[in-house]
């Protein structure tokens, strides 16, 4: 299938108005595994014209998609979830190669994603309008009724990340086509052949031509004049607080959806369940190698319990399995980049240097950076508060759940916070006073399910995302007041 898509010399095309385009100016981005450093394929970079000519058809093309009924909308959707689950071991290979992560975390990548469309399609379906009477305020009598429905924005940009391209893609462009809108898909360019063959699934199961559009091309060069275009009307983005803030400061009336960093605090009480706490800590925080967005990015763990926490968790950490994932199953797997691994390492050198205790890992091959855990990390230190985005945790300890509490909130990001506790009372209090989208109880920070409400406040972003709510949040209240002549 991916042929499809694919030229000459291992070069692919964009999807533009239903064609498969080259670049114009013949300019490429070459695509290699952080696996081997091996080419997997060549993207256009994109013109500044290119992208005008694509919001232009996805202009046109959203006038005729607008009128055509969720029933029909409905049809195509469950198609491409239909689709992707049949090529769900092709799609997780170039996963695997193209973003280095695990062969069971990219099927489950897929398999989730398949479920996301069907569910985003039957809530779409069940979403409705209504109607209010007006002499239901004061001073009106009944001679007035609103008709209220919803209406697409127009031409949304979903702008994805590198760590979920195909789910972080598809929770974009499905909300906003079952709303009625065109799509512009911007993927991170390391993972832009997994989004360009998610695109030609969505092609395949019918989507109109310039319904959906995609647009390849690093962020330094295009970024700016994409997410500033006169014809985008919704922008919708994953990916770190500082572009999230750059396109916040630069666009002008355009509503915004993003989910950008946090630094997820696992609080861990002294009648917590050390076991569990442990098991979530090392799944939330070494899981693909810590490249996710709610990854458990520090533990706060009162002092009299802490001991008994480290030996727990270092005795987890060992039975992760390190590795390439085409050669085995494993647990950590290469970063993403040789930039991203020099900026992690860089954390555990100075960690290191600071007098924290190294208690497993520290240990570097490449861009495989293995697990590791620091002990008696303390908030002077950069790894206290700065979000690796690799396969390193700091433990901080703290004298009781409120020292817990005032730490977490220091933090820059409100993304997501766990609490580790058996006490109901301790659970209520510290989730009410955490600075944060979401709690999770005796549970890792995490994403889902897709139909839970999903946010960030402070500089982890802004607006809710799950399946109901990003629907609502990509299309807008239409009022129709019938005037009743008696």
């Amino acid at each position: 299938m991916f042929d499809y898509i694919n030229g000459e010399n291992n070069t692919f095309k964009n999807l533009i108005n239903g064609e498969w385009v080259s670049s114009i100016s013949e300019n490429f981005i070459d695509i290699k595994s952080p696996l081997d450093k091996s080419l997997l394929g060549r993207v256009p970079a994109m013109t500044k014209e290119e992208v005008d000519s694509a919001i232009k058809y996805a202009k046109e093309a959203q006038k005729k998609w607008r009128d055509t009924t969720i029933s029909e909308r409905g049809k195509i959707l469950y198609k491409a979830a239909d689709l992707l689950l049949e090529h769900s071991d092709e799609l997780a290979h170039i996963m695997m190669m193209e973003i280095a992560k695990d062969r069971k975390s990219s099927s489950s990548e897929v398999s989730r994603t398949a479920d996301f469309i069907r569910f985003t399609v039957d809530t779409a379906k069940n979403l409705s309008g209504e109607s209010l009477q007006g002499d239901s305020f004061p001073g009106f009598n009944n001679n007035k009724i609103s008709i209220v429905r919803r209406e697409p924005l127009g031409v949304v940009l979903a702008i994805s990340p590198f760590n979920y391209p195909i789910n972080l893609s598809a929770s974009k462009i499905a909300p906003a086509l079952m709303a009625g809108n065109s799509v512009i898909l911007k993927p991170a360019t390391q993972g832009s052949l997994c989004a360009l063959y998610l695109a030609s699934i969505f092609e395949k199961a019918g989507v109109p031509k310039g319904v959906l559009n995609t647009i390849t091309g690093r962020g330094s060069n295009i970024g700016d004049y994409i997410t500033t275009h006169p014809g985008i009307d919704f922008i919708n983005f994953t990916g770190s607080t500082e572009v999230g803030t750059r396109i916040s400061k630069i666009t002008c009336m355009v509503p915004l959806l993003m989910e950008l960093g946090g630094k997820d605090a696992a609080i861990v009480l002294e009648n917590a369940n050390l076991e569990l706490a442990a098991s979530n800590i090392v799944s939330g925080g070494y899981s693909y190698s810590g490249q996710r967005c709610t990854a458990v990015k520090r533990i706060l763990v009162v002092d009299k319990v802490a001991d008994e926490l480290v030996a727990k968790i270092k005795e987890k950490i060992k039975l992760l399995i390190v590795g390439n994932p085409i050669d085995k199953d494993v647990d950590i797997s290469p970063l993403i980049s040789t930039e991203a691994a020099d900026f992690v390492w860089d954390l555990i050198e100075e960690t290191k240097s600071r007098g924290a205790n190294l208690v497993i890992g520290g240990k570097r091959e490449g861009n495989l950076i293995y697990p590791t855990l620091f002990d008696n990390v303390t908030t002077d230190m950069r790894l206290a508060w700065e979000e690796p985005f690799g396969p390193v945790l700091p433990i901080i300890r703290v004298k009781d759940k409120d020292e817990a509490i005032e730490i977490a909130n220091k933090s820059q990001y409100g993304l997501q916070g766990a609490v580790f506790t058996e006490s109901i009372n301790d659970a209520f209090y510290v989730a009410d006073k955490l600075e944060v989208g979401t709690v999770q109880i005796n549970n890792k920070t995490e994403r889902g399910p897709d139909h839970f409400p999903f946010m960030g406040v402070k500089a982890s972003g802004m607006g809710t995302q799950g399946i109901k709510y990003s629907i609502e949040a990509m299309s807008r209240p239409k009022a129709t007041v019938i005037n009743i002549i008696r």
